[in-house]
C-alpha cells in the first residue's frame, strides 16, 4: 500500500476473493464436521466407514493342533528356535509338545474306509448302521469325526442353476408291487463291445428286481424277462416307463394286454417323471459300472447280479433304515412280497390283481 494511505484499486476485489474462498472452506468443514458426528452415532466409532469394516473383527482362534502345524512349518522355513517360533504363533512350548493319548481306533478306521470305498454313495449316517449291524458299538458323532478325518466325505458335483418350474408330482405307490419302472442303461465290455442292462425298480420298496445285461434288448426279450419277473414276484398294478420302441412296441404291448398291467408312459424328453428308476440308475453306475471291468457278457451279468442282491439289502432312512427286503417283507405282513398276492383277486378285464380290504372280506 502506498504511504499516505490510500488503498491501491485491486486491494478490494482481493480481499473480496479471499473472503469468499474463506467462507466456502468454512461451509465444507461444517458439513464434514456434522457427517461425521453422524456416523459416530450409527457406528460407534470416531472414524467414518462401515460398523465392522473388513478385518476389523477380532479373528477366530485356531485349534492347538493347527497352531503345533505351523510352528512347525515356520521352524522349517525360516529355521527358528522352538521359543521363538511358539511365541509368534502365540502358544507355550508345553503345548507344543502335547501328545495325544486319544484311542486313534485303528481298526475302525479301516473298517469305516473299507465300507465307504465298497459303497461309494453311502454317507456316515449310512455307515452308522452298517457299522452297528457288525457290532460295533459306535454313535452317530464318533463315526463323523473320522469321516471327516479320513477324507470320506462324497464329492457332488456341483449342478447348474436353471430356471425354477414346477415340478411333476410322482405318484407314490401304497404298497409292493403296484408300481413299477423300468428303463435301459449301457456300458461296454473290457473289449469295448456295447451291452445294454434292463432295469426294474419297485416304487414302494425301492427294490431293484432286475438287472439283466445283455447285447441287445428287444421287445421279445423284455417281455421275457418279465415273465419270470412276474413268476418269481407277481403280477404289478402298473409299469413306468419311457417311449422306447422295446417298451412301446407290439411285443409288450401284448403282453402287458393279456396280463392286465398298465403301461404308464412318461412324456417324451421327461425323465423327472421316473424319478424312481433314474435315481436307481445313477446309484448303479456309480456304485457299479464305475467300479468294475467287464471281460465278457457272462462276466457282466454275474457282477450284476451280486450287486443287485447288495442292494436290496441297503438299509435308507426312507425305510426307517430297515434293508428293502425286509421293508417289503413289514408291509406285506410278514410275508413276501409273492405272498401277499394272496389278498389279490383277478380285474374282470385280465389277469391283473386288485387289492381286496380287510373290510371288504368280511362282508364277504
Amino acid at each position: 500500500m502506498p504511504g499516505d494511505g490510500r488503498v491501491a484499486a485491486g486491494i478490494l476485489p482481493l480481499e473480496a476473493t479471499i473472503c469468499r474462498s474463506w467462507f466456502k472452506r468454512a461451509t465444507r468443514a461444517a458439513s464434514a464436521a456434522r457427517r461425521e458426528s453422524q456416523t459416530e452415532d450409527l457406528g460407534g466409532r470416531p472414524d467414518a466407514g462401515q460398523a465392522y469394516s473388513a478385518g476389523g473383527a477380532v479373528k477366530k482362534g485356531l485349534k492347538p493342533a493347527a497352531r503345533r502345524e505351523l510352528v512347525r512349518k515356520i521352524r522349517q522355513a525360516y529355521q527358528l528356535s522352538e521359543n521363538r517360533a511358539c511365541g509368534l504363533i502365540g502358544i507355550t512350548r508345553w503345548i507344543n509338545r502335547y501328545q495325544s493319548r486319544r484311542d486313534r481306533q485303528e481298526e475302525l478306521r479301516i473298517r469305516l474306509r473299507d465300507l465307504a470305498s465298497s459303497r461309494v454313495r453311502y454317507g456316515y449316517r449310512r455307515l452308522t448302521v452298517l457299522l452297528r449291524r457288525e457290532g460295533w458299538k459306535v454313535n452317530t458323532k464318533r463315526v463323523y469325526r473320522l469321516y471327516r478325518e479320513e477324507g470320506l466325505q462324497i464329492q457332488r458335483v456341483k449342478r447348474v442353476k436353471r430356471a425354477a418350474h414346477v415340478r411333476v408330482p410322482l405318484s407314490g405307490a401304497t404298497r409292493p408291487n403296484q408300481r413299477w419302472s423300468m428303463d435301459f442303461v449301457s456300458d461296454r465290455l473290457a473289449d469295448g463291445r456295447w451291452f445294454r442292462i434292463l432295469t426294474v425298480v419297485d416304487q414302494y420298496t425301492r427294490e431293484c428286481l432286475c438287472a439283466y445285461a445283455d447285447r441287445s434288448q428287444t421287445g421279445e426279450k423284455v417281455v421275457e424277462r418279465m415273465k419270470h419277473l412276474v413268476a418269481t414276484r407277481g403280477v404289478p398294478e402298473s409299469i413306468t416307463t419311457d417311449n422306447g420302441g422295446e417298451f412301446a412296441g407290439q411285443a409288450m404291448d401284448a403282453w402287458a394286454h393279456n396280463a392286465g398291467v398298465k403301461l404308464d408312459f412318461i412324456r417324451p424328453g421327461r425323465p423327472v417323471q421316473n424319478g424312481y428308476i433314474e435315481s436307481f440308475n445313477g446309484r448303479l453306475r456309480d456304485e457299479c459300472l464305475n467300479g468294475e471291468i467287464f471281460f465278457h457278457l457272462a462276466d457282466a451279468r454275474e457282477k450284476l447280479e451280486h450287486w443287485r442282491l447288495l442292494s436290496v439289502a441297503r438299509s435308507i432312512a426312507l425305510l426307517l433304515w430297515r434293508t428293502k427286503s425286509e421293508y417289503a417283507t413289514l408291509a406285506c405282513g410278514g410275508q413276501a412280497p409273492r405272498s401277499c398276492q394272496a389278498g389279490l383277486e383277478p380285474r374282470a378285464s385280465g389277469g391283473a390283481a386288485v387289492a381286496v380290504g380287510d373290510d371288504e372280506r368280511d362282508r364277504r
